[in-house]
């Protein structure tokens, strides 16, 4: 067998084994800022998906029109959700600074699923502690995983 065969052969397999990226249950809540995301990772595939047709390159055109399905479905289903500026309970949106029994204080953004990045200081909406914070006013006190977390300070 010529290698150009075998090649095609594995190039088929990997291919096959792309699959799909799963697409949450839960309701695509969003941001302005994750409603902006969404909107330019489609345009930044789209671009890639141009490049990669006229490169003829079966796998990149594989792995990008998977991302293009996805990001398609969650702008499909995006739910744009702006907090009332003098809400005075946690909403999705809101910046939530809590207060542990030891004085150690975090800082979280309640937003989409695809726009959760915890390090830079914002958490699902359908993560625990959001949950866990949803309608509660300051100095209402949230527990998750059995640690006490007080509510001290709400902002959009």
């Amino acid at each position: 067998m010529s290698r150009a065969f075998t090649r095609q052969d594995d190039t088929e397999n990997v291919l096959a084994d792309i699959g799909e990226r799963p697409v949450s249950a839960h309701r695509n809540l969003v941001t302005e800022k994750g409603l902006a995301h969404i909107d330019a990772e489609l345009g930044s595939l789209r671009e890639e998906l141009a490049r990669a047709e006229a490169d003829a390159d079966r796998e990149r055109i594989a792995t990008i029109s998977r991302d293009l399905r996805y990001w398609q479905s969650r702008r499909e289903t995006a739910e744009l959700s702006v907090p009332e500026q003098a809400s005075p309970v946690v909403r999705f949106g809101m910046k939530v600074v809590i207060e542990d029994d030891d004085g150690k204080r975090n800082a979280w953004r309640i937003v989409g699923e695809d726009e959760a990045d915890a390090a830079k200081g914002s958490i699902s909406h359908v993560s625990p502690m959001a949950r866990a914070l949803f309608g509660k006013t300051v100095g209402e006190v949230a527990t998750v995983n059995g640690h006490d977390w007080e509510i001290v300070e709400l902002g959009v």
